[in-house]
């Protein structure tokens, strides 16, 4: 597995994301394996929020990292709403509660909201200084809102990025690695696994001897400072995404997708799901 830098910590470029889990009790415990499985095979950055499943995704981790919790980068995220002077300390501590922590490594801004930035960062770092949070970031916000923050304290931002949703290329990607801001890609496969029926990735994993969900990743990852973080439930796709870690594409591979996904050339609107 490749490592990059996030948060001052040393970090897999594919992580595991929980979008989607917590909804269902059935499912807890695949769940929960299916993260412990992802530890054990290096992918130990774990993205959530408290908006997943109203908590419920942080419940998922918090039994996932029960007795491992030094082994793995927790990042969870604060609704906008609650990103006030009084409203974060709050939530950080509803999120600790649930993931039966005592601090978050990285702590993100879910996505531009009404309270003053300038009072979300005041907050952010009262929580830091108390040792709540290691470092915080944002998360669905374009170039002309990360002027707007303007704060080399931010350590990332967290994106839509994937070989069909492109348009951050044209601006936010090379602005944030410039200013050595990682790009955390959110729904790096789409979502649905949609993107995985284009014949390119079928022809490329042929060809390299993996999966086209694993190339996918590869291309999302192939930049320095781009990590990903897939959710996956099923056993085998937890192992594929961890092994996609150590894929690396070829200059042949890159210019068969750009022919069918290419890349932006304008402005596009930050997109979001």
């Amino acid at each position: 597995m490749h490592l990059t830098e996030l948060a001052d910590r040393s970090v897999p470029v594919i992580g595991q994301g929980t979008w989607h889990m917590g909804e269902n009790p059935g499912q807890r415990q695949r769940e929960v394996a299916a993260l412990q499985l992802g530890i054990e095979l290096g992918m130990t950055l774990i993205d959530t929020a408290e908006m997943y499943a109203e908590g419920g995704a942080e419940e998922v981790v918090g039994q996932a990292i029960a007795g491992r919790r030094d082994k793995v980068t927790l990042v969870s995220k604060v609704y906008p709403h609650n990103a006030s002077r009084k409203g974060i300390p709050l939530a950080c501590e509803r999120s600790l509660k649930r993931l039966g922590t005592d601090h978050l490594d990285l702590y993100l801004l879910h996505w531009p909201g009404t309270y003053a930035l300038e009072e979300t960062v005041e907050a952010f770092e009262r929580l830091r200084e108390a040792g709540k949070i290691g470092r915080w970031g944002v998360s669905n916000f374009d170039v002309a809102d990360m002027l707007d923050l303007d704060d080399r304290r931010c350590a990332t931002n967290q994106v839509l990025y994937n070989p069909q949703a492109r348009g951050i290329e044209f601006d936010l990607l090379p602005w944030s690695l410039e200013q050595r801001k990682p790009i955390m890609a959110y729904c790096p496969i789409a979502q649905a696994g949609r993107l995985l029926q284009q014949p390119v990735f079928a022809q490329i994993a042929a060809r390299r001897g993996v999966t086209p969900a694993q190339v996918c990743l590869a291309w999302v990852v192939r930049l320095p400072g781009v990590i990903a973080i897939p959710k996956a439930v099923d056993p085998l796709h937890v192992k594929m995404n961890a092994a996609a870690g150590s894929l690396s594409l070829t200059d042949e591979d890159l210019a068969a997708i750009d022919a069918v996904c290419p890349p932006p050339e304008r402005k596009q609107r930050l997109a979001m799901v």
